[in-house]
């Protein structure tokens, strides 16, 4: 249990350091002021959508009620009115402000997914008619099935059974639970549709049930902070709003990328353990399951690395195969996409030039496993116990020494 545990806090503190690492908070910066353009332009799109079926009449302004009072902080009170202004009269553009508005919504969701795809390391986003779709279907789709999912809802709350005073024990709480459905339902779908890479439908449902839940926590700790710490209203005055509303699209920026690490990491979750070995005995290690299937006529594919005890990542997998293509070491078989070969022979290429040319740097004798069923690993271990031997006599001396020295020592 004591294992587990520690296991479960290693796996944590490693989504912090990948989180930190892929520079999240630069790229929710990015989609705060990508919103702020787009949110008017995605509103409008929404509501042409739904007011194009008359069964849901008026239902754009009653989703925009219930998101600004469930999914917004009181602070957002000033700012839907604005925005729903703001909407009204972008429905009185001409044919090129609808273009226009179409296209800055476009601008958001290629945002929203580069930012995904650099979570999952996808080396291929999406291209062409692929994209397009996509969109398209974010756009015209996405308001219709929210539409019916919020008209069956409604209905479902208006039975005798789950309302008024003939209504069954804890179906009010049960209804208090709903804004919380919708948005396990909302991150669920962004996580398993935007990236393109294959997400595991039950890792998306964890993530947006993870995601679902620290995004209410954060909604009443900055209603919280709101109220209790008013002294923005005096630097700002009528003005703090806005400032504050952005606040906040910020921080729901962090929290949907940081459940995105998640469901990025959750299907490798058996194998991030492997990410603390050295990089260069991960290297290693994957060149020579490269030369015994070269020798052996065979390509290589990750499922092969796996079988031969590398369990690697997908992202981690990536990242290796983009150093050894640069280095002009693998490449491509003719026959798959996901195979590999050897390209380069082994013979002209020493361990020094691939230390020298490695961006990773190179492991202390510490951090070495104490055992690795590879044949080279004995040898390597001994040869970097005795560099950093060389090393430490080399350039022991004091930095009081080293600058007092002369140039006839």
């Amino acid at each position: 249990m004591q294992e587990r545990v520690q296991g479960l806090i290693d796996f944590w503190h490693y989504l912090v350091r990948r989180f930190m690492a892929d520079s999240a908070p630069n790229k929710a910066a990015a989609l705060t002021y990508t919103t702020l353009f787009a949110v008017v332009p995605m509103m409008t799109v929404s509501f042409a959508m739904l007011s194009a079926i008359p069964a849901f009449e008026g239902m754009g302004e009653r989703i925009q009620v219930f998101v600004f009072r469930h999914f917004v902080p009181s602070t957002g009170e000033a700012v839907e009115e604005y925005l729903r202004s703001f909407t009204t009269q972008a429905r009185h553009l001409t044919w090129l402000g609808v273009a226009f508005l179409v296209v800055t919504a476009f601008t958001m969701l290629v945002t929203i997914e580069r930012a995904f795809n650099e979570i999952w390391r996808v080396r291929q986003p999406r291209r062409g008619v692929a994209r397009f779709l996509l969109y398209w279907a974010i756009l015209s789709l996405g308001p219709l099935l929210l539409g019916a999912g919020f008209a069956v809802s409604t209905y479902i709350t208006s039975l005798s059974l789950l309302s008024g005073p003939h209504a069954l024990p804890g179906a009010a709480t049960l209804l208090k639970f709903m804004p919380l459905t919708f948005s396990v339902a909302a991150f669920t779908l962004i996580y398993a549709a935007v990236p393109n890479a294959r997400v595991p439908i039950r890792h998306a449902l964890l993530g947006g049930l993870f995601t679902a839940v620290l995004f209410e926590a954060a909604k009443s700790l900055f209603g919280a902070y709101v109220r209790l710490f008013p002294g923005y209203q005096l630097i700002y005055g009528a003005f703090a709003t806005v400032p504050l509303f952005l606040l906040w699209v910020y921080v729901s920026w962090l929290i949907v990328l940081f459940g995105a690490e998640l469901v990025c990491n959750l299907s490798s979750s058996r194998l991030w353990r492997h990410r603390a070995m050295p990089r260069l005995l991960v290297v290693l290690g994957v060149l020579r399951v490269f030369f015994d299937r070269q020798r052996k006529g065979q390509a290589t594919r990750l499922t092969d690395l796996h079988r031969e005890g590398w369990l690697l990542p997908e992202d981690e997998w990536e990242e290796l195969l983009d150093f050894l293509e640069r280095e002009q070491l693998v490449c491509r078989s003719g026959g798959s996409n996901a195979s590999w070969v050897l390209c380069r022979d082994m013979g002209s290429y020493s361990l020094h030039h691939l230390i020298n040319r490695s961006p990773w740097p190179l492991p202390h004798p510490d951090s070495l496993p104490k055992e690795l069923n590879e044949p080279w690993y004995p040898v390597l271990r001994v040869a970097l116990e005795r560099y950093q031997l060389e090393r430490k006599s080399l350039f022991g001396a004091s930095l009081a020494e080293w600058l007092t020295r002369s140039h006839s020592e």
